[in-house]
């Protein structure tokens, strides 16, 4: 696939949980999860809501992160020779809307959404480093080798998507 070099996934990867609230439940309606991915060892420690989707122990999930909802390459594909290209990054910004209409972007392909910001990085000087990230108050955790985590910048805004 060639619209992969101009994806909006700025990480990718397949977790299993190994603790729901480990440290005792503090919200009704929010859990946090611990759990480990299968390709790029990594940890994640992630809050959620349990009402809209709720998981347990040993379940596990795709986890993707992306800078933008709009699919990989449209806005690429279509702007450029046509000078339209203005037009379409206008379309694009606002990918998906509470009413329904608008573009249809990633979130079709996932159960769960959040939008957040990436808030802190930790051990920027060796090999493994935390992203932190918080989507409403809602807090999550990445930890690992920096070379996965290379597109996750402090400060821009990000979109976590989750499918079981």
């Amino acid at each position: 696939m060639a619209a992969t070099a101009v994806s909006n996934i700025v990480f990718d990867d397949i977790f299993t949980i190994n603790a729901v609230d480990k440290e005792g439940k503090k919200f009704d309606r929010v859990s946090r999860l611990y759990a480990h991915s299968k390709n790029y060892d990594m940890d994640l420690t992630l809050d959620y809501n349990i009402e809209l989707f709720p998981l347990q122990q040993e379940q596990s999930f795709a986890l993707a992160l992306a800078s933008s909802l709009a699919r990989s390459g449209s806005s690429a594909e279509a702007g450029g020779v046509d000078g339209m290209g203005e037009d379409t990054e206008d379309k694009e910004r606002d990918v998906w809307r509470p009413d329904g209409k608008g573009r249809r972007g990633l979130e079709d392909d996932y159960d769960y959404v959040m939008y957040g910001k990436v808030y802190k990085f930790d051990g920027g000087t060796t090999e493994i480093v935390t992203a932190y990230a918080s989507f409403g108050g809602l807090l999550m955790s990445l930890t690992g080798s920096f070379r996965h985590m290379t597109s996750i910048v402090l400060g821009d805004p990000v979109y976590l998507l989750i499918r079981k």
